[in-house]
């Protein structure tokens, strides 16, 4: 089955569903909307779910791990190898999105879906690592279907483990080269204005950094109104793994966590290729890479959390984790007014 097909099975969330979780919220004895997010966010779920009886219980973040070509091009602090030893350390709990996994009660599943080399990982690779854009394109318009078809593919099989919600994460030396790529196509934005340091690079790095993406855009003209043309020309294979990921929420009515700048960016090629993906998203928190906001604001989203956090893994997504599940205890638990033989609050006119 293509992706055109799969995607043609992603419907609207449950209107009947939404209803009947915003009518317990104002019910339950507390002012109204008085957790504010917190009450959208469990309605949405709701919605997600086609349940009003919203569960949390079982968590997942799903980190895709890939290399990125364009690391030739002296855009990063660190050389690629270092994505195979952070990847592994998501395994033996020494990672930092594996600890805050295991502090939150969640389970931590990294992907190789690109790793320029062999690992430990759930072998997903597509290939080991893109080609450096600025000389050729980083993959294939086929390699970038069948990473995004590999990102459905493993929601629909967390569905039928029993998770009630995915987190997403990534891990791959030289991504905010790519999604600054692409955010700068989709968006039509100047590329030094969506461009940061990443993991730390110094002012000649970011200038090499932008002097790659402004070439490889140069020279491959991706098409801003085709998002896998876009993805596949300067693009990365988490990236990719992730929009499928977000696809496979809309598909499989799973809530899909939004991390940071990189899954934002996976998750605005999402709503590109498929609108109605947006409404099985929830931001976490907004990054401090300087296009974070301008992402958001596209996907008419923002984040509950504004740590100043830019350490991707699924970091910020996993931070929300008990937030939400603070969310719907409030909702299942709280009395009604009935039951504390209140007077109901009024909206105000």
């Amino acid at each position: 089955m293509n992706l055109q097909e799969l995607v043609a099975k992603a419907n609207p969330t449950d209107i009947k569903a939404i209803d009947e979780a915003l009518a317990r919220w104002r019910n339950i004895a507390i002012p109204l909307h008085s957790l504010g997010k917190l009450e959208d966010v469990v309605i949405q779920m709701a919605g997600i779910m086609r349940n009003a009886n919203v569960k949390v219980d079982k968590k997942a973040l799903v980190v895709m791990c890939a290399d990125n070509g364009v690391v030739e091009e002296g855009i990063s602090q660190s050389g690629q190898e270092i994505t195979l030893v952070i990847s592994e350390n998501f395994l033996n709990k020494k990672a930092t999105a594996s600890i805050m996994c295991d502090a939150v009660g969640a389970d931590i599943l990294p992907i190789d879906i690109g790793i320029a080399a062999d690992s430990k990982l759930e072998n997903r690779k597509v290939m080991y690592g893109t080609k450096n854009m600025t000389k050729e394109m980083a993959m294939t318009k086929d390699e970038a279907e069948v990473a995004v078809k590999t990102g459905i593919k493993i929601v629909g099989e967390l569905k039928k483990k029993g998770y009630d919600i995915i987190a997403t994460g990534e891990m791959g030396i030289g991504n905010t080269t790519t999604s600054s790529a692409i955010t700068a196509v989709l968006l039509g934005e100047e590329v030094e204005k969506v461009t940061g340091r990443g993991a730390g690079l110094s002012s000649e790095g970011l200038e090499r950094k932008i002097t790659a993406i402004k070439k490889a855009i140069k020279l491959h003209k991706p098409n801003k109104e085709d998002v896998m043309d876009v993805l596949a020309k300067v693009g990365g294979l988490d990236i990719a793994g992730m929009m499928g990921l977000f696809l496979g929420g809309a598909i499989h009515q799973v809530p899909i966590v939004i991390d940071g700048f990189i899954s934002s960016v996976a998750a605005l090629c999402a709503v590109r290729y498929c609108e109605v993906t947006k409404d099985y998203m929830i931001a976490s928190h907004l990054s401090k890479e300087p296009a974070s906001q301008m992402v958001l604001d596209a996907l008419g989203l923002s984040g509950f959390l504004e740590c100043e956090m830019r350490l991707g893994e699924g970091s910020g997504a996993v931070t929300l984790f008990p937030i939400l599940d603070m969310g719907v205890a409030v909702y299942k638990g709280v009395n009604t007014f009935e039951e504390n033989n209140m007077d109901e609050y009024v909206p105000y006119s």
